[in-house]
C-alpha cells in the first residue's frame, strides 16, 4: 500500500487564535514573536500527543500507592530548527521538552549532528513552509543519517499546498504539524494570504529581501 504525507492540522481554539494574530498585517513585532512561541507551545504538545516515549512506574502519594508515567530520558530526542526563523517556534517548544538535544541549522553541512541515535526521536522547526526546499535539503540529510519514517516530525507554523506536494513526492512517510494550509504562492513565492514577513516580524528587521525558500 503506498504510503501518503501526513498533515495534521489540529483543531484547537488556541492554535487557531495564534495563526489570526500572525496572520494580522498591523501585528507589532513583539506580538508576533509571543504568538509564533505560543505556536510553538501548542503544536508541539500535539506532535508529542501519541509520540513522545514514556513508561509506567510505581509510585508513593502522601496517602498510598500509585502508578504513574513519566517520558523515557533513555530516548533522546533531538530537536532541530531551521535558523533562524525557526527559533520562535522553539521558543514555545522549549518549554515542553526542556530535556531536548538542540542543534540550530543554518549550514547543513557543519550544524547537523553527525550521528543521531538510533532510537532517537527528531522534531523538525521551520518557520512556514512555502516551495520547501531548504527543508527537503534537511529531510534528505536526515535520511542518510537513517532518521525518517515514524521517528520524525516537522513542526511549522504554516504550509503551502505546492510545499507540501514537493514533500510528499519525496517524503510519503512523513508526519507534519501545522496551524493552517493555503492554498497558492504568489509570483515572489510566498505563502498566500500567509502571515506576513516571518523574518521581519520576529527580529523586527527588514529581513532577506524575498523569502525563505524553505519555509
Amino acid at each position: 500500500m503506498a504510503m501518503t504525507l501526513r498533515v495534521v492540522v489540529p483543531p484547537h481554539p488556541l492554535i487557531g487564535h495564534w495563526l489570526s494574530v500572525l496572520r494580522d498585517r498591523n501585528t507589532p513585532p513583539a506580538v508576533y514573536a509571543s504568538a509564533t512561541c505560543e505556536l510553538g507551545r501548542w503544536l508541539t504538545y500535539e506532535a508529542l500527543r501519541d509520540w513522545l516515549p514514556h513508561r509506567s512506574i510505581a509510585l508513593q502519594t502522601a496517602w498510598g500507592d500509585a502508578e504513574g508515567q513519566i517520558v523515557d530520558p533513555k530516548v533522546p530526542l533531538h530537536a532541530l530548527t531551521i535558523f533562524p526563523t525557526g527559533l520562535g517556534l522553539w521558543q514555545g517548544a522549549q518549554g515542553v521538552l526542556p530535556q531536548a538535544q538542540v542543534a540550530h541549522i543554518a549550514n547543513m553541512e557543519v550544524d547537523l549532528p553527525k550521528e543521531i541515535d538510533p532510537r532517537a526521536g527528531v522534531l523538525v522547526f521551520a518557520a512556514e513552509l512555502a516551495i520547501g526546499e531548504q527543508l527537503l535539503d534537511l529531510l534528505n540529510r536526515l535520511a542518510g543519517l537513517g532518521v525518517e519514517g515514524d521517528r520524525l516530525r516537522v513542526v511549522t507554523a504554516l504550509c503551502s499546498s505546492p510545499g507540501l506536494k514537493s514533500l510528499g513526492e519525496r517524503f510519503s512517510n512523513l508526519t507534519i504539524y501545522t496551524a493552517c494550509i493555503d492554498a497558492a504562492l504568489d509570483g515572489e513565492g510566498r505563502i498566500t494570504p500567509g502571515i506576513g514577513p516571518v523574518h521581519g516580524q520576529l527580529f523586527n528587521s527588514p529581513g532577506p529581501a524575498r523569502p525563505s525558500m524553505g519555509c
